[in-house]
């Protein structure tokens, strides 16, 4: 097996296995996937534009619209119009949602924390470093 096709077997295992694993930290509270994740970019960047979360989440402002419609729903997002931009919305946590996201990251902690103990000091930190490259070409 060459060196890309045992990279991408990697891969796919890795990211089956993330997903397998964050489908069921969701599935245990409320929150859909996508709701999740908007709340986790919400929790770790801040307030923002709902142009920006969209770019942040990989997906289109119409997709964005509906993920944030129900978290103001469900009470863990407000949305309100920029005062820069009268076109534009920004986007925060309530308090429900900064307890949300809280608890979300608490699960995403543990599992750096998981990896991190089948790795040594030096593997740790040559793993971040691949990651951070990784992350600039996506």
């Amino acid at each position: 097996m060459d060196t890309i096709e045992e990279l991408n077997q990697e891969l796919v295992e890795f990211f089956d296995r993330f997903a397998s694993w964050e489908t069921s930290v969701i599935q245990s509270g409320p929150l859909t996937v996508s709701e999740a994740h908007a709340i986790e970019i919400i929790g770790n960047y801040g307030r923002m534009k709902m142009k920006d979360l969209a770019e942040r989440l990989g997906v289109t402002t119409g997709t964005t619209t509906v993920t944030v419609d129900r978290l103001e729903k469900g009470g863990y997002a407000r949305r309100t119009p920029s005062e820069q931009d009268r076109r534009a919305y920004i986007i925060e946590l309530t308090p429900r949602g900064e307890e949300a996201f809280l608890d979300h990251h608490r699960h995403h902690l543990h599992l750096a924390g998981e990896i991190a103990s089948a790795l040594n000091d030096m593997e740790t930190g040559v793993f971040i470093s691949a990651l951070k490259k990784i992350n600039k070409l996506m």
